[in-house]
């Protein structure tokens, strides 16, 4: 007999519940919504709202509209797009994650402050990421991004550097990143670092890794748009092998081995709760068929 478990830690974070509260709320009032973007990078989510009436958009389109009312997703939306927004007349329903609107304002303020003073604003994040295009954005787009220890190489160390961090990333990769620009940095150089990673994000990897440990068999579920996802995978696999990454419930369509009796279901701050509920159905519905 195979006992499946859904992890209680996983599941979507404040700013996405706040994010998806907004837009069931307008959509209950209104009958219909225009999202700029994937509001949570998980494909069954936004299909569940788009039924609903929430129509997805991109920039191109967003840019064209008039008189519309329009929400901002969690990841947040750099200044242009809130003046591009209200100079076509649109509402702008902003449900940006308070964390990232914080971190918008720190940068924001970094830029103003040490403008032409040569200082370079490094963000650790992933390139073209709607979180990070956003914090660029506060920048007038001149921050540098850093995917890797491997983009360290393109700064200058003899020039300041401050350095932030998506909200969404590794913790012990950040701290890598910081070790490896203090070994480079010149003599009498400014270097300064925030540690701008969103706790309820950090928090999970530890307790995601014990989970895993727990158990015979992982099913992480995450839209394969989520970085957090893929980290949050990564950190379950180096702890169990048996970990697979699906998607979806169809995702599964084999019977698990005879050695498997614990099965652990966890996933993103992106995975729905009732996705997880559907994914543990399954589990028990192949593994009794025949």
């Amino acid at each position: 007999m195979i006992e499946v478990e859904i992890d209680k830690g996983s599941g979507f974070c404040f700013g996405v519940v706040t994010a998806i509260n907004s837009a069931e709320k307008e959509l209950k009032k209104e009958g219909k919504l225009i999202c700029l973007g994937d509001i949570v990078h998980n494909n069954l989510e936004v299909k569940r709202l788009e039924e609903m009436g929430m129509v997805t958009i991109d920039h191109e389109t967003f840019n064209h509209l008039r008189g519309e009312r329009i929400l901002f997703r969690a990841h947040g939306e750099p200044l242009s797009t809130y003046l591009s927004g209200k100079a076509n007349g649109n509402t702008i329903i902003d449900a940006t994650c308070p964390v990232v609107l914080k971190l918008q304002k720190r940068i924001h303020t970094c830029y103003e402050t040490h403008k032409g003073t040569g200082l370079q604003v490094v963000i650790y994040g992933k390139k073209g990421h709607a979180e990070v295009n956003g914090l660029v954005g506060q920048t007038e787009g001149h921050a540098i991004v850093m995917e890797s220890l491997a983009d360290v190489d393109l700064l200058d160390f003899s020039r300041p550097i401050a350095l932030y961090s998506q909200t969404t990333k590794s913790l012990d990769g950040f701290r890598a990143v910081v070790e490896k620009i203090k070994n480079k940095m010149e003599p009498g150089v400014s270097f300064t670092y925030n540690d701008t990673i969103c706790r309820q994000v950090a928090n999970r990897l530890p307790n995601i890794q014990l989970f895993a440990r727990k158990h015979d068999w992982i099913y992480f579920v995450a839209g394969k748009k989520s970085s957090n996802g893929q980290m949050l995978f990564q950190k379950c696999k180096e702890v169990n092998a048996n970990s697979q990454f699906i998607t979806t419930a169809d995702d599964i369509t084999d019977k698990l081995p005879v050695s498997v009796k614990q099965v652990g279901i966890c996933g993103a701050t992106s995975t729905p709760k009732w996705l997880m509920e559907k994914v543990a159905k399954r589990v028990n519905q192949i593994n009794r068929e025949g």
